[in-house]
Order: C-alpha cells, then structure tokens, then sequence
C-alpha cells in the first residue's frame, strides 16, 4: 500500500535497524522500545492485521512465531522470558494497519498488558 509506513520500511523508502530479513518477513528494532529488547517482526505481504489473515497465510504465520523464538534467543531473552504481541485494531492498541508481531524482553514485563 501506498501509505503504510511498514511498506515503505519493506521497500527500503524509510530507514530503519533491519536485524534480520528474508523473503517473508522484515524484523527491525522498534524506533520506541518499551523493552531492552524491542523488536518488530513485520509481514512482507501487506496484510492489515490479524483478522485478515487468510488459510494461505498458515505458513507465514507459524513461520513468523518461529522466528520470535529464534530471535528471542539470538537477543539472550528466551532464558528469562519475553512477550509476543499483535495489537488488532483500534481497541486493541493497532496504530498501524499491516500485520506485526512484537518481542519484548530483556527486563521483567509482569503480568499486565495495559
């Protein structure tokens, strides 16, 4: 999409701290990190969130998730613990409308998400 801010990011029309890309998905650190670590894994396909989410995404879905882990580890979280996160919509905190999945570690995040 012309005006979403993750495509430009995808499209390398914006600067930003890629730590890790394939074909599929673009990780950068988040520009405002609430955690020591704080990155943002981003779908390639522009999808708007996980609502629209089709059975053909499976894939990327769970490759997406795997990706969490393996990055968790690379950042040295996965042995504390972190937090995986999508924000769907208004209510749900969304602020941008393409499909993004959060890793936050590296401090205790405790048990409340608001």
């Amino acid at each position: 999409m012309a005006d979403c801010i993750f495509c430009k990011i995808i499209d390398k029309e914006i600067p930003s701290e890629v730590v890790f890309e394939d074909d599929q998905v673009l990780v950068i650190k988040d520009i405002n990190p609430l955690a020591p670590v704080h990155l943002l894994l981003i779908t390639k396909k522009h999808i708007a969130s996980l609502e629209e989410v089709l059975p053909v995404d499976e894939g990327l879905m769970g490759h997406i998730l795997m990706l969490a882990q393996k990055l968790a580890r690379e950042f040295g979280v996965a042995e504390l613990g972190y937090r995986v996160v999508t924000n769907i919509g208004e209510e749900g905190g969304q602020a941008v409308q393409h499909l993004h999945f959060h890793v936050l570690g590296g401090k205790p995040l405790g048990v409340n998400i608001a």
